[in-house]
């Protein structure tokens, strides 16, 4: 069994992996890889937060590795991107080697090449939260474009929909919008279609009133893959929540909707294929319970978890030079 620290109790460290591991570590009966033991979280605020008395902080990583054997520990790192780095090599001189990294693995391509010296070196095993990638729906599609019945798949088109106002007004850990939504949905179109290039980009800014957050109102990405085109569009100031993905083939056309929150763990998949009648089904999709629980049994039979690493590094690599296209043009016309 494997014991629990996590990094950082925001959005994602208490709202989504704490709720996710109490909802796996109450199924212990069917699934050995969660120990019982009070999960150990690090966090400056955790004064201000309430944790419940299945969680001990601790005051440091320092003191947390006093209470954990780091062997038989999994670290849930849920900072903000921007500040990795450091975070990963502390971990790595405590002893900690199984390791989730929330999405995406960081912002820069500098910063990415250390991490990945930094993971091959001390024998890190870095997992990047990709739970589209363990979605039901995300399953379903792969099994349409393989099996081939349809054609050749052609294009990909996303839609990812949500009001972001808030949260974007009150942190900024996340650069701009291509770093909120963007690597959930690269992460599938590289699993569907293949290796990419990036064929154009666009960003824009949010504004609230009389107030504008450079960078961070919606994201927009083009790929080119061996037989198909990707197009992925973020709007992070919209009324309403959508995700959103079609596919079109040769013969026929694809639309799937994840959930759209966690209150909710449905997809719906509409399957129209020439020659036959267009299918639809709803079908649960708890896309991120099933990316933890397979991690943890994947860090119990020793899984080096590279491949993953590989697809998250892609994604990091193609928001680089999306962001590089938008916000170079972006300077150049400040300057003028």
């Amino acid at each position: 069994m494997l014991r629990t620290l996590i990094i950082g109790l925001g959005h994602s460290g208490a709202g989504l992996h704490l709720t996710v591991l109490r909802k796996l570590r109450a199924a212990r009966q069917w699934d050995a890889a969660f120990d019982q033991a009070p999960v150990v979280a690090v966090d400056p605020r955790a004064h201000a937060i309430t944790v419940g008395p299945d969680v001990r902080v601790a005051a440091s990583i320092a003191e947390a590795a006093e209470l954990l054997d780091p062997a038989r520990t999994v670290v849930h790192v849920c900072t903000p991107p921007t500040v990795r780095l450091e975070l990963l090599r502390e971990l790595a001189g405590l002893g900690f080697r199984n390791i989730i990294v929330e999405k995406p693995v960081t912002t820069d391509l500098a910063t990415l090449a250390a991490i990945l010296n930094l993971a091959y070196a001390e024998g890190l095993r870095l997992a990047v939260v990709a739970p589209w990638l363990a979605s039901s729906l995300t399953a379903r599609l792969v099994d349409l474009v393989t099996t081939g019945g349809m054609g050749t798949l052609r294009a990909i088109e996303i839609h990812q929909s949500k009001p972001r106002m808030g949260r974007s007004l009150a942190t900024d850990g996340h650069p701009t919008a291509f770093d909120i939504e963007p690597p959930h949905s690269l992460g599938v179109c590289l699993r569907l279609a293949g290796a990419a290039r990036l064929a154009d980009a666009r960003l824009s800014d949010m504004t609230i009133g009389s107030t504008v957050i450079p960078n961070m109102g919606s994201a927009e990405l083009v790929l080119h893959h061996g037989t198909a085109t990707s197009r992925i569009v973020s709007e992070l100031v919209s009324p309403v929540r959508e995700r959103r993905i079609e596919l079109d083939f040769d013969r026929g056309h694809v639309i799937g909707h994840y959930p759209g929150s966690g209150d909710d763990h449905y997809a719906h998949l509409h399957v129209a294929a020439d020659g036959r009648q267009a299918t639809r089904e709803i079908f649960p999709d708890d896309a991120l319970t099933a990316y933890v629980r397979d991690t943890y049994r994947g860090f119990l039979r020793g899984e080096d978890f590279r491949t993953e690493l590989a697809i998250g590094s892609q994604v990091v690599e193609l928001i680089a030079e999306a962001k590089d296209l938008c916000l170079t043009g972006a300077e150049a016309a400040r300057v003028s």
